[in-house]
């Protein structure tokens, strides 16, 4: 099984990570679009056609058998057009674990953190007026504007980035929030912070593990074999910090090479 993965930089390696727990027997290409990062604040539009360029590269020069959009932004922007232009591929999105907060809840409200396109998108809007029929529950939404930059320069413990974080995070401590979604897969990189913000109790709902269970399940309907060594290239297509990619997926053997999408 070929696997195709990407995200605008690091954060879809999370979702990686979580995939290489559980899927054996597979090459996996992983392209970091550091070029075009973030997308987390661009228009729509210009999501789209990069999303349908980074497909067409990776079915052209890997002949990938499944794609994963690793970022919440992308799979808003781009999913529909992806699954309907390549019907004959395995296509996984991103979305925000809304639903297993509200099971988890107690207190009834619950943080989101996500970038400023996912909270405007159409799949986000869906996905709470779908489930706040099953709960009701209270929405602190908080569009972390300049994190995922942040991330990427690897000042996951930097002062900076506690400040914000500390800044978004402590209407939501006084609002008793004790669940949060981190809807952007670098935000689990920072989960570490966000739990000593926001004390004991919080939970953090991620989705890389669903999303590698549920590859495993299409991959195996379509004859996959989970046995056998997995390879795995990352390419990036601008700027990328090594070192991080190495303390994500704690491997230093892994082979890295810039590309042009």
């Amino acid at each position: 099984m070929k696997v195709g993965i990407f995200d605008s930089g690091l954060g879809g390696l999370t979702v990686l990570k979580s995939i290489l727990k559980v899927f054996k027997g597979a090459e996996i290409f992983y392209i970091a679009d550091t070029a075009y990062a973030p997308y987390g604040e661009k228009e729509t539009s210009a999501i789209l056609e990069r999303c349908d360029k980074i497909a067409e590269f990776l079915l052209e020069n890997y002949g990938i058998e499944a794609l994963i959009v690793a970022c919440n932004t992308a799979t808003s922007a781009a999913i529909k057009h992806l699954r309907e232009k390549f019907p004959f591929l395995i296509v996984i999105g991103t979305e925000p674990g809304i639903k297993p907060a509200i099971s988890n809840t107690k207190t009834s409200t619950i943080g989101i953190l996500a970038t400023p396109a996912t909270l405007k998108g159409d799949k986000y809007q869906f996905l709470v007026n779908e489930l706040s029929n099953i709960k009701k529950v209270k929405l602190y939404e908080q569009a972390c504007i300049g994190l995922v930059d942040q991330i990427e320069k690897g000042e996951i413990n930097s002062s900076k980035t506690f400040s914000m974080l500390e800044n978004w995070l402590t209407p939501m401590k006084e609002n008793g929030v004790d669940t949060i979604v981190l809807g952007c897969t670098h935000y689990p990189l920072i989960g570490k912070l966000i739990e000593n913000i926001m004390g004991k109790g919080i939970s953090l709902i991620e989705t890389g593990d669903a999303i590698a269970n549920r590859l495993l399940f299409l991959s195996e309907q379509k004859g996959h074999i989970n046995q056998g060594e997995l390879k795995i290239l990352i390419l990036h297509t601008g700027i990328i910090n090594t070192n991080m990619i190495q303390t994500i997926l704690e491997d230093n053997n892994i082979e890295i090479r810039k590309c042009e999408i």
